[in-house]
């Protein structure tokens, strides 16, 4: 299922992982890769003081993000349903 259009989301998230890796790369031309390896303990530090953000984040980026369930929010809003329809032609109705 697509994006409506117009929609910008993708380009803004693009907008600021552009401007993290510009700032990791600044820090790392200056500090070389202390600079993200000091970050990374942070993150350690944090999740092992019990920070639930830093825990979240460590397991995401350890074992990737938890599949999430399309469900449907009551009797007025069933679960999503998908429906598939094959449609067969002949090459002379393709024709017509």
């Amino acid at each position: 299922m697509a994006a409506p259009l117009g929609n910008q989301n993708a380009a803004k998230a693009k907008v600021w992982q552009a401007a993290i890796n510009r700032a990791l790369e600044a820090r790392t031309r200056r500090e070389g890769k202390e600079a993200i390896d000091a970050l990374a303990e942070k993150l350690l530090q944090k999740a092992e003081e019990g920070e639930i953000s830093a825990l979240r984040e460590l397991g995401d980026r350890l074992e990737g993000k938890a599949a999430q369930a399309i469900i449907g929010g009551g009797e007025d809003d069933p679960p999503v349903r998908t429906v598939n329809e094959i449609v067969i032609r002949s090459v002379d109705a393709a024709s017509d």
